[in-house]
Protein backbone atom coordinates (compact mmCIF):
# COMPACT_ATOMS: atom_id res chain seq x y z
CA UNK A 1 0.00 0.00 0.00
CA UNK A 2 1.13 3.41 -0.77
CA UNK A 3 2.54 5.15 2.30
CA UNK A 4 0.79 9.25 1.72
CA UNK A 5 2.76 11.94 2.66
CA UNK A 6 2.05 14.15 5.56
CA UNK A 7 -0.03 17.63 4.44
CA UNK A 8 2.83 19.75 4.52
CA UNK A 9 5.12 17.84 2.96
CA UNK A 10 2.10 17.33 0.26
CA UNK A 11 2.19 21.02 -0.02
CA UNK A 12 5.39 21.55 -0.98
CA UNK A 13 5.30 19.11 -3.34
CA UNK A 14 2.06 19.76 -4.85
CA UNK A 15 1.83 23.54 -6.42
CA UNK A 16 -1.56 22.43 -7.96
CA UNK A 17 -3.02 22.66 -4.84
CA UNK A 18 -3.12 26.60 -4.63
CA UNK A 19 -4.10 26.91 -8.08
CA UNK A 20 -7.19 24.80 -7.55
CA UNK A 21 -7.91 26.79 -4.41
CA UNK A 22 -7.74 29.75 -6.79
CA UNK A 23 -10.17 28.68 -8.91
CA UNK A 24 -12.88 27.84 -6.27
CA UNK A 25 -12.69 31.08 -4.85
CA UNK A 26 -12.90 32.85 -8.23
CA UNK A 27 -15.90 30.56 -9.08
CA UNK A 28 -18.18 30.96 -5.77
CA UNK A 29 -16.85 34.14 -4.42
CA UNK A 30 -15.87 32.29 -0.73
CA UNK A 31 -12.98 33.99 0.75
CA UNK A 32 -11.53 31.29 2.64
CA UNK A 33 -10.64 27.73 0.54
CA UNK A 34 -8.70 25.01 2.29
CA UNK A 35 -7.81 21.37 1.58
CA UNK A 36 -6.64 19.49 4.22
CA UNK A 37 -5.56 16.51 5.65
CA UNK A 38 -7.95 15.03 8.03
CA UNK A 39 -7.29 11.84 10.12
CA UNK A 40 -9.31 10.73 13.51
CA UNK A 41 -7.30 12.28 15.76
CA UNK A 42 -6.59 15.64 13.62
CA UNK A 43 -7.09 18.36 11.29
CA UNK A 44 -3.75 20.12 9.28
CA UNK A 45 -4.10 22.41 6.41
CA UNK A 46 -2.05 21.77 3.24
CA UNK A 47 -3.36 24.20 1.07
CA UNK A 48 -4.47 27.77 1.94
CA UNK A 49 -6.06 30.80 0.64
CA UNK A 50 -7.15 33.14 3.23
CA UNK A 51 -9.37 36.14 2.35
CA UNK A 52 -10.93 36.68 5.95
CA UNK A 53 -7.54 36.91 8.06
CA UNK A 54 -8.28 33.92 9.89
CA UNK A 55 -4.55 33.66 10.24
CA UNK A 56 -4.06 30.03 8.98
CA UNK A 57 -1.11 28.91 7.47
CA UNK A 58 0.16 25.49 5.50
CA UNK A 59 0.95 23.21 8.19
CA UNK A 60 -1.04 25.22 10.89
CA UNK A 61 -3.62 21.83 12.91
CA UNK A 62 -7.09 23.15 14.32
CA UNK A 63 -9.01 20.75 16.86
CA UNK A 64 -10.68 18.07 14.23
CA UNK A 65 -14.18 18.80 16.45
CA UNK A 66 -13.93 22.10 15.86
CA UNK A 67 -14.11 21.79 12.01
CA UNK A 68 -17.00 20.60 9.64
CA UNK A 69 -14.70 18.34 8.26
CA UNK A 70 -15.01 16.05 11.31
CA UNK A 71 -18.90 15.46 10.48
CA UNK A 72 -17.67 14.54 6.86
CA UNK A 73 -14.73 12.06 7.84
CA UNK A 74 -17.57 10.45 10.11
CA UNK A 75 -20.90 10.39 7.77
CA UNK A 76 -18.08 10.46 4.25
CA UNK A 77 -20.35 12.82 2.36
CA UNK A 78 -19.88 16.70 1.45
CA UNK A 79 -21.71 19.36 3.80
CA UNK A 80 -23.41 22.50 2.19
CA UNK A 81 -24.34 25.18 4.14
CA UNK A 82 -25.97 28.43 2.37
CA UNK A 83 -26.74 30.34 5.79
CA UNK A 84 -25.46 28.55 8.89
CA UNK A 85 -28.23 30.78 11.04
CA UNK A 86 -31.22 29.42 9.40
CA UNK A 87 -29.38 25.84 9.05
CA UNK A 88 -31.04 23.95 11.88
CA UNK A 89 -28.42 21.03 11.73
CA UNK A 90 -25.58 23.71 12.16
CA UNK A 91 -26.77 26.77 13.67
CA UNK A 92 -25.73 25.82 17.08
CA UNK A 93 -22.44 24.06 15.82
CA UNK A 94 -18.88 24.74 17.36
CA UNK A 95 -17.36 25.34 13.88
CA UNK A 96 -19.54 29.01 13.02
CA UNK A 97 -19.66 29.97 16.60
CA UNK A 98 -15.76 29.82 16.48
CA UNK A 99 -14.80 30.90 12.99
CA UNK A 100 -17.68 33.30 12.48
CA UNK A 101 -18.09 31.41 9.10
CA UNK A 102 -21.91 31.70 7.52
CA UNK A 103 -21.44 29.81 4.67
CA UNK A 104 -19.69 26.57 3.91
CA UNK A 105 -19.36 23.70 1.64
CA UNK A 106 -16.91 21.10 2.52
CA UNK A 107 -16.20 17.60 0.31
CA UNK A 108 -14.33 14.53 0.97
CA UNK A 109 -10.74 13.62 -0.93
CA UNK A 110 -10.49 10.30 -1.39
CA UNK A 111 -7.37 8.79 -2.86
CA UNK A 112 -7.53 6.50 -5.91
CA UNK A 113 -7.50 3.38 -3.27
CA UNK A 114 -10.32 4.40 -1.49
CA UNK A 115 -8.85 6.18 1.25
CA UNK A 116 -9.74 8.55 2.97
CA UNK A 117 -7.12 11.56 2.60
CA UNK A 118 -9.37 14.86 3.77
CA UNK A 119 -11.05 17.35 2.57
CA UNK A 120 -11.71 20.17 0.43
CA UNK A 121 -12.80 23.47 2.07
CA UNK A 122 -14.68 26.55 1.15
CA UNK A 123 -16.67 29.11 3.57
CA UNK A 124 -16.91 32.58 3.66
CA UNK A 125 -18.84 35.20 6.70
CA UNK A 126 -21.53 36.06 4.68
CA UNK A 127 -24.46 33.42 3.06
CA UNK A 128 -23.79 31.96 -0.13
CA UNK A 129 -25.82 30.44 -2.57
CA UNK A 130 -23.99 27.11 -2.05
CA UNK A 131 -26.64 24.80 -2.15
CA UNK A 132 -26.92 24.12 -6.23
CA UNK A 133 -25.85 20.45 -7.91
CA UNK A 134 -23.64 22.22 -10.10
CA UNK A 135 -21.52 24.09 -7.42
CA UNK A 136 -21.65 20.66 -5.86
CA UNK A 137 -20.64 18.86 -8.95
CA UNK A 138 -17.82 20.98 -8.90
CA UNK A 139 -16.23 20.59 -5.83
CA UNK A 140 -15.97 16.82 -6.43
CA UNK A 141 -14.75 17.73 -9.41
CA UNK A 142 -11.98 20.16 -7.97
CA UNK A 143 -11.00 16.76 -4.98
CA UNK A 144 -10.70 14.37 -7.30
CA UNK A 145 -8.20 16.51 -8.99
CA UNK A 146 -6.72 17.06 -5.24
CA UNK A 147 -6.32 13.10 -4.97
CA UNK A 148 -5.27 12.49 -8.08
CA UNK A 149 -1.95 15.32 -7.38
CA UNK A 150 -1.75 13.99 -3.85
CA UNK A 151 -1.44 10.10 -4.69
CA UNK A 152 1.01 10.99 -7.70
CA UNK A 153 3.28 13.11 -5.65
CA UNK A 154 3.39 10.40 -3.10
CA UNK A 155 3.95 7.78 -5.62
CA UNK A 156 6.58 9.98 -7.18
CA UNK A 157 8.58 10.49 -3.53
CA UNK A 158 8.17 7.09 -2.63
CA UNK A 159 9.57 5.85 -5.92
CA UNK A 160 12.41 8.45 -5.33
CA UNK A 161 12.89 6.60 -1.96
CA UNK A 162 13.04 3.31 -3.51
CA UNK A 163 15.73 4.60 -6.15
CA UNK A 164 17.81 6.47 -3.49
CA UNK A 165 17.78 3.14 -1.31
CA UNK A 166 18.80 1.08 -4.40
CA UNK A 167 21.70 3.52 -5.55
CA UNK A 168 23.19 3.43 -1.60
CA UNK A 169 22.74 -0.65 -1.95
CA UNK A 170 24.11 -0.44 -5.07
CA UNK A 171 27.54 1.89 -4.27
CA UNK A 172 27.84 0.26 -0.91
CA UNK A 173 28.26 -3.20 -3.01
CA UNK A 174 30.63 -2.07 -5.35
CA UNK A 175 32.69 -0.47 -2.38
CA UNK A 176 32.71 -3.69 -0.66
CA UNK A 177 34.04 -5.54 -3.51
CA UNK A 178 36.53 -3.32 -4.04
CA UNK A 179 37.71 -2.68 -0.99
CA UNK A 180 37.40 -6.61 0.29
CA UNK A 181 39.08 -7.94 -3.12
CA UNK A 182 41.73 -5.41 -2.49
CA UNK A 183 42.67 -5.73 1.53
CA UNK A 184 42.12 -9.78 1.90
CA UNK A 185 44.36 -10.22 -0.98
CA UNK A 186 47.36 -8.37 0.53
CA UNK A 187 47.83 -10.51 3.67
CA UNK A 188 46.29 -13.63 1.51
CA UNK A 189 50.00 -12.99 -0.74
CA UNK A 190 51.91 -12.27 1.98
CA UNK A 191 50.97 -16.17 3.76
CA UNK A 192 51.48 -17.70 0.03
CA UNK A 193 54.75 -16.56 0.13
CA UNK A 194 55.68 -17.43 3.23
CA UNK A 195 55.05 -20.72 2.80
CA UNK A 196 56.28 -20.93 -0.68
CA UNK A 197 59.73 -19.82 0.67
CA UNK A 198 59.46 -21.70 4.21
CA UNK A 199 59.16 -24.60 1.86
CA UNK A 200 62.25 -24.06 -0.19
CA UNK A 201 64.14 -22.72 2.80
CA UNK A 202 62.49 -24.60 5.76
CA UNK A 203 65.85 -23.47 7.86
CA UNK A 204 64.33 -19.80 7.41
CA UNK A 205 61.78 -20.68 10.07
CA UNK A 206 62.03 -18.66 12.65
CA UNK A 207 62.15 -16.04 10.44
CA UNK A 208 59.21 -16.35 8.25
CA UNK A 209 56.62 -17.88 10.75
CA UNK A 210 55.92 -14.96 12.52
CA UNK A 211 55.35 -13.00 9.07
CA UNK A 212 53.03 -15.87 8.17
CA UNK A 213 51.43 -15.68 11.66
CA UNK A 214 50.66 -11.61 11.71
CA UNK A 215 48.89 -12.07 8.25
CA UNK A 216 47.01 -14.51 9.56
CA UNK A 217 45.86 -12.23 12.36
CA UNK A 218 45.61 -9.76 10.09
CA UNK A 219 42.82 -11.70 7.70
CA UNK A 220 41.07 -12.74 10.88
CA UNK A 221 40.34 -9.37 12.03
CA UNK A 222 39.09 -8.21 8.74
CA UNK A 223 37.22 -11.18 8.49
CA UNK A 224 35.68 -10.49 11.83
CA UNK A 225 35.12 -6.69 10.76
CA UNK A 226 33.06 -8.50 7.91
CA UNK A 227 31.31 -10.40 10.51
CA UNK A 228 30.26 -7.50 12.19
CA UNK A 229 29.12 -5.33 9.14
CA UNK A 230 26.91 -8.22 8.13
CA UNK A 231 25.20 -8.68 11.42
CA UNK A 232 24.48 -4.10 11.70
CA UNK A 233 23.74 -4.28 8.05
CA UNK A 234 21.33 -7.12 7.56
CA UNK A 235 20.45 -8.50 10.93
CA UNK A 236 19.29 -7.23 13.94
CA UNK A 237 22.34 -5.14 14.84
CA UNK A 238 24.81 -6.08 17.26
CA UNK A 239 24.31 -8.45 19.69
CA UNK A 240 25.33 -8.03 23.27
CA UNK A 241 26.10 -10.17 26.55
CA UNK A 242 25.82 -7.53 28.84
CA UNK A 243 27.39 -8.33 32.69
CA UNK A 244 28.57 -5.34 35.59
CA UNK A 245 32.07 -5.28 35.24
CA UNK A 246 34.21 -4.18 38.12
CA UNK A 247 37.46 -4.23 36.46
CA UNK A 248 36.73 -2.33 32.98
CA UNK A 249 40.05 -0.22 33.51
CA UNK A 250 42.15 -2.76 33.95
CA UNK A 251 40.86 -4.09 30.72
CA UNK A 252 41.42 -0.34 29.02
CA UNK A 253 45.08 -0.29 30.47
CA UNK A 254 45.58 -3.76 28.75
CA UNK A 255 44.76 -2.67 25.20
CA UNK A 256 46.84 0.66 25.90
CA UNK A 257 49.66 -1.90 26.41
CA UNK A 258 49.23 -3.89 23.07
CA UNK A 259 48.85 -0.96 21.32
CA UNK A 260 51.90 0.54 22.75
CA UNK A 261 53.77 -3.22 22.10
CA UNK A 262 52.87 -2.67 18.21
CA UNK A 263 53.39 1.00 18.03
CA UNK A 264 56.21 1.75 20.81
CA UNK A 265 56.85 4.96 18.73
CA UNK A 266 53.55 6.69 19.74
CA UNK A 267 53.08 7.98 23.01
CA UNK A 268 49.75 7.01 24.50
CA UNK A 269 48.71 9.16 27.61
CA UNK A 270 45.75 7.81 30.02
CA UNK A 271 43.43 9.68 32.43
CA UNK A 272 41.43 7.49 34.46
CA UNK A 273 38.90 8.31 37.01
CA UNK A 274 36.85 4.72 37.12
CA UNK A 275 35.16 5.06 40.83
CA UNK A 276 31.94 2.92 39.81
CA UNK A 277 31.05 -0.67 37.92
CA UNK A 278 29.86 -0.20 34.35
CA UNK A 279 27.31 -2.21 32.75
CA UNK A 280 28.08 -3.21 29.70
CA UNK A 281 29.57 -5.83 27.10
CA UNK A 282 32.93 -5.86 27.87
CA UNK A 283 34.21 -7.62 24.72
CA UNK A 284 32.68 -5.13 22.38
CA UNK A 285 33.30 -2.18 24.50
CA UNK A 286 37.30 -3.16 24.77
CA UNK A 287 36.70 -3.62 20.73
CA UNK A 288 34.99 -0.12 20.38
CA UNK A 289 38.19 1.27 22.45
CA UNK A 290 40.05 -0.57 20.31
CA UNK A 291 39.02 0.71 17.41
CA UNK A 292 38.93 4.43 18.38
CA UNK A 293 42.77 3.98 19.57
CA UNK A 294 43.69 2.44 16.05
CA UNK A 295 42.43 5.24 14.90
CA UNK A 296 44.04 7.80 16.53
CA UNK A 297 47.25 6.49 16.03
CA UNK A 298 46.72 6.12 11.91
CA UNK A 299 45.42 9.63 11.52
CA UNK A 300 46.71 11.37 14.58
CA UNK A 301 50.11 13.56 14.62
CA UNK A 302 52.96 11.36 15.13
CA UNK A 303 54.85 13.28 17.11
CA UNK A 304 51.64 13.88 19.68
CA UNK A 305 50.58 12.02 22.17
CA UNK A 306 47.48 10.36 22.13
CA UNK A 307 45.22 11.33 25.03
CA UNK A 308 42.74 8.36 26.64
CA UNK A 309 40.25 9.43 29.11
CA UNK A 310 37.92 7.04 30.90
CA UNK A 311 35.71 8.27 34.33
CA UNK A 312 32.49 7.10 35.47
CA UNK A 313 29.95 8.82 38.10
CA UNK A 314 26.45 7.91 39.40
CA UNK A 315 24.79 8.45 36.00
CA UNK A 316 27.16 7.57 33.38
CA UNK A 317 30.22 6.29 32.19
CA UNK A 318 32.93 8.46 29.67
CA UNK A 319 35.29 7.39 27.14
CA UNK A 320 37.52 9.75 24.50
CA UNK A 321 40.23 9.49 22.54
CA UNK A 322 41.89 12.70 21.70
CA UNK A 323 44.89 13.39 19.34
CA UNK A 324 46.83 15.90 17.48
CA UNK A 325 46.68 16.30 13.50
CA UNK A 326 45.06 17.59 10.51
CA UNK A 327 41.33 18.49 11.20
CA UNK A 328 38.45 16.26 10.22
CA UNK A 329 37.10 18.05 6.97
CA UNK A 330 33.64 19.18 7.48
CA UNK A 331 32.26 17.51 4.82
CA UNK A 332 33.59 14.13 5.90
CA UNK A 333 31.42 14.50 9.68
CA UNK A 334 28.83 12.77 8.35
CA UNK A 335 30.60 10.37 6.33
CA UNK A 336 32.86 9.34 9.16
CA UNK A 337 30.66 6.44 10.61
CA UNK A 338 29.44 4.99 7.50
CA UNK A 339 30.77 1.82 6.19
CA UNK A 340 34.12 1.65 4.09
CA UNK A 341 34.46 5.53 4.32
CA UNK A 342 38.37 6.32 4.88
CA UNK A 343 38.63 9.80 5.09
CA UNK A 344 42.13 11.42 3.46
CA UNK A 345 43.38 7.63 1.94
CA UNK A 346 47.05 7.31 2.83
CA UNK A 347 49.13 4.97 0.50
CA UNK A 348 50.44 2.83 3.70
CA UNK A 349 46.55 2.84 5.39
CA UNK A 350 45.03 -0.21 5.84
CA UNK A 351 41.71 -1.36 6.74
CA UNK A 352 38.41 -2.02 5.39
CA UNK A 353 37.44 1.03 6.39
CA UNK A 354 35.22 -0.53 8.82
CA UNK A 355 36.47 0.55 12.42
CA UNK A 356 34.35 3.80 12.85
CA UNK A 357 31.54 2.05 11.29
CA UNK A 358 31.41 -0.26 13.54
CA UNK A 359 32.33 1.70 16.83
CA UNK A 360 29.29 3.25 15.82
CA UNK A 361 26.98 0.11 15.71
CA UNK A 362 28.30 -0.84 19.08
CA UNK A 363 27.61 2.41 20.80
CA UNK A 364 24.34 2.47 19.39
CA UNK A 365 23.80 -0.91 20.73
CA UNK A 366 24.56 0.13 23.97
CA UNK A 367 22.50 2.92 23.44
CA UNK A 368 24.95 4.89 23.83
CA UNK A 369 26.10 8.42 22.76
CA UNK A 370 29.11 8.83 20.60
CA UNK A 371 30.25 12.32 19.02
CA UNK A 372 33.12 13.36 17.57
CA UNK A 373 34.66 17.23 17.91
CA UNK A 374 37.69 17.69 15.50
CA UNK A 375 39.47 21.71 14.91
CA UNK A 376 43.16 22.40 14.23
CA UNK A 377 44.71 21.55 17.73
CA UNK A 378 42.76 18.35 18.45
CA UNK A 379 40.38 15.77 17.23
CA UNK A 380 38.18 13.92 20.00
CA UNK A 381 35.75 10.99 19.69
CA UNK A 382 33.57 10.66 22.65
CA UNK A 383 31.62 7.91 23.84
CA UNK A 384 29.10 8.32 26.97
CA UNK A 385 27.07 5.21 28.19
CA UNK A 386 24.01 6.27 30.43
CA UNK A 387 23.14 4.00 33.27
CA UNK A 388 19.75 2.64 31.66
CA UNK A 389 20.63 -1.11 31.56
CA UNK A 390 19.84 -3.96 33.78
CA UNK A 391 21.87 -7.10 33.64
CA UNK A 392 19.15 -8.95 31.74
CA UNK A 393 19.10 -6.98 28.85
CA UNK A 394 21.04 -9.11 25.85
CA UNK A 395 20.81 -7.04 22.97
CA UNK A 396 20.60 -3.45 21.17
Amino acid sequence: MVKYLDGIRVAGRVPALLKILDVVQHTTSLRFAAVARVTPEYWLACAVRDGVDLGLEIGDELPLETTISHDVLHRGEAVVINHVDADPAYARHVSPRQYHFQSYIVVPVRLPDGTFFGTLCAADPAPHDLDRPEILAMFRLFADLVAFHVDASSRLAENEAILSHERTQSELREQFIAVLGHDLRNPLMSIESGTRMLLRYPERAAELVPHIQKSTARMGALINDLMDFARGRLGGGITLQLKVEHALQAILEQIVQEVKTTRPERRIETRFQMEHAVTCDTVRLAQLFSNLLSNAVTHGDPDKPIVVRASTNEKFFELSVSNAGKPIPPEAHEKLFHPFFRGGDRPSQQGLGLGLYIVSEIAKAHRGRLAVTSGNDETCFTFRLPYVFSVTDRSA
